[in-house]
């Protein structure tokens, strides 16, 4: 439980830390040239394709997840080439964003804010042009609680198309289950600071060969995010670039922690504190903003009363309870709130956040 000066941090990312963890990232700084770090990247990496189901190539980047997100676009895709950005939220259109600024010719598919993508409609898009070399799209959308059905989106593109699929699983992967290899997809990004119980400073990809033949014939310029670069000094156990160690070594434990877990129970459980906060929520008499089937595992988004200073209500609780919510984004600011159920968390956790929220509801609407 916390304490008066330890919040309890309800956001969807960065997630709070066990002690284990911090005292992971606490640890001494290693040589990065060095055997200890080419073992724990040997081992991070085994790791890492084990909770993505994948065989794929793997790496780990200092960066935030959109670092990620940036470096499956500028090693894939060309200026000029046609995109079809699949867009439910804030993240996609950060995607279609990215995929922009390498003049790609993007083309989006959007669907309402609360709702997943319709698979007709994606059907639709795709036989209206065949010639998409990427499709790009976020798994589980943060800002409004909902997850894509990624297994039938990738179906549903492999039968439409012979287009790549970049997927942003950055607030998804680590506590959603996702099989890269058996879905197809060739791009996967994520981030540490989400389900992986690690601190914010690295992101993940994961680069199927299919994405490898796109690289080399890819023009897009690049340095930091070149994919080569990142292979290269696998092969030698070494990042490219100086790593964030901390995040590495906190990493490091969630990884093998998650393993050893069973990643089948890793799921599960994050599906089971959803649950658990979904019903809370609905106990206050409030209403969660995606449908129960394409809400998500790792957040929920929660409808505020009509009218009330969804704002004020966030720094309320913050102020009266010292839990820290979510507050909405984009077109939602204000109108929802949204708890983060992510990597580390316990029901009691959860409890206190809606309780919190329960009460600040009270003392508003009185």
């Amino acid at each position: 439980m916390t304490t008066s000066t330890e919040p309890n941090l309800r956001i969807p990312g960065p997630v709070p830390l066990p002690e284990e963890a911090l005292q992971a990232a606490a640890r001494q700084m290693i040589n990065h040239r060095g055997p200890e770090y080419a073992d724990m990247l040997e081992r991070m990496s085994d790791n890492l394709r084990t909770v993505l189901m994948t065989k794929n190539d793997v790496y780990f980047i200092t960066s935030s997840g959109t670092g990620a997100m940036e470096t499956g676009v500028f090693n894939t895709i060309s200026p000029g080439d046609k995109v079809l950005a699949i867009i439910i939220g804030f993240f996609g259109i950060r995607f279609a964003e990215i995929a922009e600024a390498v003049n790609a010719d993007v083309t989006k598919l959007e669907f309402p804010l609360g709702q997943a993508c319709d698979i007709d409609a994606l059907r639709d898009a795709l036989r209206a042009e065949p010639n998409y070399k990427a499709v790009i799209l976020t798994h589980n959308e943060s800002s409004s609680g909902v997850s894509n059905p990624l297994e039938e989106i990738c179906k549903t593109i492999h039968e439409e198309s012979d287009a790549l699929i970049l997927v942003d699983a950055v607030s998804s992967a680590g506590g959603m289950p996702i099989a890269v290899d058996a879905w197809g997809i060739d791009v996967l990004a994520t981030a540490a600071q989400k389900s992986w119980v690690a601190p914010p400073g690295i992101s993940m990809v994961s680069f199927s060969r299919k994405a490898w033949q796109a690289y080399e014939t890819c023009t897009t310029p690049r340095y930091y995010f070149d994919m080569q670069q990142y292979e290269d000094f696998l092969q030698i156990g070494q990042p490219p670039f100086t790593p964030c160690e901390p995040a590495m070594f906190a990493l490091d434990l969630g990884l093998q922690s998650m393993v050893d877990e069973g990643v089948e129970n890793v799921f599960d459980r994050h599906h089971s504190v959803a649950e658990h906060t979904r019903n809370g929520a609905e106990k206050l008499g409030l209403e969660v903003l995606p449908e129960r089937r394409i809400a998500s595992d790792t957040v929920t988004a929660i409808r505020l009363p009509e009218g009330l200073d969804g704002k004020l209500f966030v720094s309320q609780v913050m102020a009266d309870h010292n839990v820290v919510l979510g507050g909405g984004q984009g077109e939602l600011t204000g109108k929802i709130f949204r708890i983060g159920h992510m990597g580390w968390v316990e029901i009691d956790h959860i409890d206190e956040a809606l309780e919190a929220a329960g009460s600040t509801l009270k003392a508003m609407t009185a």
